[in-house]
Order: C-alpha cells, then sequence, then structure tokens
C-alpha cells in the first residue's frame, strides 16, 4: 500500500517542462517527484508544498487546491518513507475530496490510482493485479512510467487462474509496443485488452 504515493500523485499532477516551474506548491511536488536527484531533495521539496498549502488550509479549510495538494504531499512523503499510516491517511483524504466533489476529475483520478496501487500490493505476484493495473493505467494514460513495470511484473506473475493467465497475455502483448518506445499503440491495445474492449456496436 505504501507504493500507492507516487502513482497517485503523478496521475494528478499536471507537471510543466522543470526549466520553467514556478515556485507554486504544486509546481514545488512536481519538481520532487521529477527533478529530485535523491531523497533528502524530494522529501525537502514536498516538505516546502506541504508548508505552503497547510497555511492555506489554515486560513481557508475547504479550499480544493491546497486539500488536494496537501493529500498528494503526504502522498509522496508515504512513498519515499514507506510509511503505511501516511499512505492510509492520504487514501482517507483522497476519498473525502472526491466525495465532495464528484465532477472533479482530478480527485477521481487520485482515488482510482490509490486503490489500483493498494490492490496491486495487496494482489502479491499474481498476474492479474498488477496486469490490470497496468492496462488501466495505460488506457487512460499511454506515458504512465509505473504501467510498464506493472505490465513486466505480470509478464513473471503466477497465474492460479484462468483470469490471471489472460492478464498475463494481455501484459505480454502490450510490453510488445511498449518495449518499442510506441506507448501510443500500447495505450490502444491496452483498451482493447481491457474487459468488453473489443466489444462493438
Amino acid at each position: 500500500m505504501i507504493r500507492v504515493a507516487f502513482s497517485v500523485c503523478a496521475v494528478v499532477l499536471l507537471a510543466a517542462p522543470v526549466a520553467t516551474l514556478a515556485a507554486t506548491p504544486r509546481d514545488t511536488l512536481a519538481q520532487a517527484a521529477f527533478s529530485a536527484s535523491d531523497k533528502a531533495t524530494a522529501l525537502a521539496r514536498i516538505g516546502q508544498a506541504k508548508a505552503a498549502v497547510d497555511a492555506v488550509l489554515a486560513r481557508a479549510p475547504g479550499d480544493h487546491e491546497a486539500r488536494l495538494l496537501s493529500a498528494m504531499a503526504l502522498g509522496y512523503r508515504a512513498k519515499l518513507n514507506r510509511s503505511r499510516g501516511d499512505a492510509v491517511e492520504a487514501g482517507k483524504l483522497f476519498a473525502a475530496i472526491a466525495a465532495a466533489n464528484p465532477r472533479d476529475a482530478e480527485a477521481q483520478a487520485a482515488v482510482g490510482a490509490w486503490h489500483l496501487d493498494a490492490v496491486t500490493a495487496l494482489g502479491g505476484d499474481r498476474a492479474m493485479f498488477s496486469g490490470l493495473s497496468a492496462l488501466m493505467r495505460l488506457a487512460l494514460d499511454a506515458n504512465d512510467a509505473r504501467a510498464r513495470a506493472l505490465a513486466e511484473a505480470a509478464a513473471r506473475g503466477t497465474t492460479p487462474t484462468a483470469l490471471d493467465q489472460i492478464m498475463q497475455r494481455a501484459a505480454a502483448a502490450v510490453l510488445v509496443p511498449l518495449r518499442a518506445g510506441n506507448t501510443r499503440a500500447a495505450a490502444t491495445l491496452a483498451k482493447q485488452l481491457l474487459p468488453f474492449g473489443r466489444l462493438t456496436g
């Protein structure tokens, strides 16, 4: 479950090119996730971002952006510190934000990604869990960096059930375009390999 942090936040961060990032909390989190070269630097940036958004929340507890970014910072910290407590708390915060804003795509994506990683972490080495997570991530974002790792895990995972076998074959299939660098083709194939993905009409 601790691994939820990175992908949850990566799903919802709108990261600008590093050279053009301004010093907003969202940008600071993006820098921590995508440009920090060591754990200490990443944690420092996460701490800066969290302090900034928590100051906003002290003045305006209902501020949606601050609530979302605070949860993201907590999730990142959980990932780097391997803190189950922070991971669980981040999940609760994402769920509350999504419940309060059911039409907010970022909040819903954060909840979905959190649950995907939680299922993957609890599923052990069975191909079904990592394979399904890989397909869903690719279907949502062709450039999801975690999707390939999940597909690789599914391709070498255990297959105690027929569904595990199906997901292992699907993971092996999407790995072909992923390894060739064709993320768009991988995303298209992932959509087809999800349940009912080949239906027409």
